[in-house]
């Protein structure tokens, strides 16, 4: 069950300290506010991934705006938060729906830097093996919540990236990062060099 893999994770991440950005699709945010609370509650960022998963280059500008907007709306009702940055489904993004998000949203659009291609399912080692073969300063690391081979392969994940040296921040803690290196009291401690994005 998705679900209790999500839990899971959330229990791996809290023990770990690790605060990660979670792309969350606004119908599950409505059929499960309790997660979308707790993500927030324990300190992790929640960010928009649009209502039901299209491909957002594919469909035209209305069903964009209801797809995003939607998404935003249900976030903040349940759990008081509005996000600030998005993430596409599959990637798919072009000028015209980045300007359109961005213009008409006031949200960041979102990719990574590392794919550790876990929606193939290539077992738990592999995915630790890519995840942190990826990993760069500043990077973005993909991964997906509902896969249980994911989930397996985090606590090896985390622990190899620390004795690399690397630290945990949400997207938004590194974009302040990145925006404002020279004011560190705009980001909360936790942030460092390496963002990871659980989407």
């Amino acid at each position: 069950d998705a679900i209790a893999v999500l839990r899971q994770l959330l229990d791996l991440l809290g023990g770990r300290k690790v605060k990660c950005t979670f792309y969350v699709i606004g119908r599950n945010v409505e059929t499960y506010p309790e997660i979308a609370r707790r993500i927030v509650s324990e300190g992790h960022e929640i960010a928009n991934h649009t209502w039901s998963h299209p491909a957002l280059t594919s469909i035209g500008a209305g069903r964009l705006n209801q797809e995003i907007e939607k998404t935003s709306a249900s976030i903040q009702r349940v759990t008081g938060r509005r996000p600030t940055n998005m993430r596409p489904p599959y990637g798919a993004i072009n000028d015209r729906v980045r300007q359109a998000i961005f213009r008409d949203h006031g949200l960041d659009v979102i990719m990574w830097s590392c794919d550790p291609l876990d929606w193939k399912r290539p077992g738990a080692e592999v995915g630790r093996q890519r995840l942190v073969n990826g990993a760069t300063p500043g990077g973005i690391l993909l991964a997906h919540d509902i896969h249980p081979g994911t989930i397996e392969a985090v606590p090896g994940a985390i622990r190899d990236l620390k004795a690399k040296g690397y630290g945990f921040a949400t997207v938004s803690q590194l974009l302040a990062l990145q925006e404002n290196p020279s004011r560190p009291s705009q980001v909360a401690p936790v942030a460092q060099e390496e963002a990871t994005a659980v989407r």
